[in-house]
């Protein structure tokens, strides 16, 4: 019986939930802000002669998987606090998620297809350089420079302004922390007059909100409800019995 009991027990334990796997997408979170920020740090120049380069690789693959984990930490965060972020919340977390996606997009191109057209057609990788330095392009590159410029502003911008809002308000996580998100991305706006690449370092903020939150998150303390065991058979039967 005891074996079964402690079996019972074990796979109890074991059995993901809501709230672990909201707990563990703390993690995720995370390690997505500390990417987000040593990534910025050890970004190659943003010019031709670097797209080949084992550093441009790296990066790049970085920036991917960092992808992917602010998609899995963002989740977490929003699903802790569903409730209380109401609809602000709800907007903050689609178009914040919306940036981190087309961000994937982004640098997919960036890791595996723009080496691969660094030689075969450099006017074009220059111009998908220059949506991130300013340069202008001289070939056309279609819609993507919108794109582009609308998942900054929409999803990255506005989405992670309503988001840090969103959690401020809720107060279920430390309030500055979503604070710092919110005014991190407004201050994105200064890229008007800050030149490429010191830009980089306004990423800062997001990145430190984002640990924080997810370092938040991961560590906090609930209270388990305790739910009791099921009985098992000899269980009932001795029950039985007695009675």
């Amino acid at each position: 019986m005891n074996i079964n009991r402690q079996t019972t027990i074990t796979e109890r334990t074991m059995k993901p939930t809501a709230a672990k796997l909201i707990r563990w997408s703390g993690l995720a979170a995370m390690a997505a802000g500390i990417m987000f920020i040593v990534i910025q740090m050890i970004h190659p120049s943003d010019v031709l002669s670097s797209v080949t380069t084992t550093q441009w690789a790296i990066v790049h693959d970085m920036s991917l998987a960092m992808d992917f984990l602010a998609l899995l930490g963002i989740a977490g965060l929003y699903a802790r606090q569903v409730k209380e972020s109401a609809w602000l919340g709800l907007a903050g977390y689609l178009l914040f998620s919306l940036f981190w996606a087309f961000s994937a997009a982004f640098h997919f191109v960036e890791a595996f297809i723009s080496p691969v057209l660094a030689t075969e057609a450099p006017k074009f990788v220059a111009g998908l350089l220059g949506m991130v330095t300013g340069a202008p392009s001289e070939m056309s590159l279609g819609a993507i420079p919108v794109v582009y410029g609308l998942t900054g502003f929409v999803g990255y911008l506005l989405g992670g302004l309503l988001f840090g809002s969103a959690m401020f308000r809720a107060g279920i996580l430390p309030r500055w922390a979503g604070g710092l998100l919110a005014i991190g991305t407004v201050v994105t706006l200064a890229r008007v007059v800050i030149p490429h690449p010191l830009d980089r370092l306004m990423a800062v903020p997001v990145g430190l909100a984002l640990a924080w939150l997810g370092y938040a998150l991961w560590s906090e303390r609930r209270e388990q409800a305790t739910e009791p065991v099921p009985a098992t058979a000899g269980t009932q039967r001795r029950q039985a019995g007695a009675e």
